[in-house]
């Protein structure tokens, strides 16, 4: 319990800083929300002054960000001044698609990591491992923007996957399983995008530690024992890589909720990524917050959901 309780601080504290430094980096940004009504003859200084005084643009920084922090505290995140409403209703709908994204593109990137990192760790140095790099370079060489726009055009020149949105137009008026299915049309391009974008990085790492755990000395034991090859690599040796691996499971997570800001935009899914996009060209700093702050409590949820997984499947750990 100590353990968690340490790492849920340094989750806090984390939490603190990102909140601190966006703020920070936000209210240096020049112009605000206003900013463009001033181009307008028909609004008057005094206008734009008493506009800036209802929303609390006017308060130094160290005011509004006290402000911010109690409400935040509350889980009042603020009025978006773009779109008219409460952020938080804005928010939790985005936030809901950008997190069924993430995890569905974490479990398939990790589907193919997995395998093809084996493979490549028993099949060391013959060609199919020179293969599996060779493809990894060439995956990790290509920028994300460039990977979901090639999707975009294989899929408008195929038609075989829609091109943007989360359901089609006339998908409400279908039955249940119409909609699902739908959706999960929807989802396979931006969910291929983050998969083959991080699958490479983990492929590496799964390679690596599987190399480390079979040439360890009580994996070559075994094999003087006589052990079917087989026995030894799932038996042992997987369960010996595991820890490192488990631990890069959440990095992996902060790493795809990066990407898929990215790749929501490219491909049009109704994620926090076209909202936050929005927000930032309209100087919608509460939007953008709010957006910020969420996402990094994903990532530190990731974080602590691996290390429960490293709790449970060391023992060592709960001995410590």
């Amino acid at each position: 319990m100590a353990r968690f309780a340490k790492r849920a601080l340094n989750g806090l504290l984390l939490l603190a800083a990102v909140s601190l430094l966006s703020f920070v980096l936000l209210s240096l940004a020049p112009g605000d929300f206003f900013q463009e009504l001033k181009l307008n003859p028909q609004i008057s200084p005094q206008t734009l002054a008493a506009l800036r005084a209802e929303y609390g643009l006017d308060r130094p920084f160290a005011v509004r960000y006290w402000y911010w922090t109690k409400a935040a505290l509350r889980g009042d995140f603020g009025y978006s001044l773009s779109y008219k409403c409460p952020v938080g209703t804005l928010l939790w709908p985005r936030a809901r698609n950008t997190l069924l994204l993430t995890i569905l593109a974490t479990v398939v990137a990790w589907m193919i990591a997995l395998p093809w990192g084996i493979l490549e760790a028993v099949h060391r140095d013959a060609w199919l491992d020179h293969l599996g790099a060779a493809l990894t370079s060439l995956l990790l060489a290509t920028p994300e923007l460039l990977l979901g726009l090639l999707l975009l055009l294989f899929a408008a020149r195929t038609g075989w996957f829609p091109t943007g949105g989360m359901t089609s137009v006339n998908a409400a008026a279908n039955g249940l399983p119409s909609r699902f299915g739908d959706t999960a049309l929807h989802l396979v391009l931006p969910v291929v995008a983050l998969a083959l974008g991080a699958a490479p990085i983990l492929v590496r790492h799964v390679r690596s530690a599987m190399v480390a755990a079979l040439t360890s000395p009580f994996v070559e034991a075994a094999y003087g024992f006589g052990i079917p090859r087989q026995r030894i690599l799932w038996r042992h040796a997987l369960p010996a890589a595991a820890n490192s691996l488990i631990s890069l499971l959440g990095f992996s997570i902060g790493g795809l909720l990066s990407m898929s800001f990215l790749v929501e935009v490219i491909l049009n899914w109704p994620g926090l990524g076209p909202l936050v996009l929005e927000a930032l060209l309209a100087r919608d700093t509460q939007v953008v917050m709010a957006a910020v702050m969420l996402s990094s409590v994903f990532l530190v949820a990731g974080n602590v959901i691996a290390d429960a997984l490293l709790y449970w499947n060391d023992p060592r750990i709960r001995t410590v």
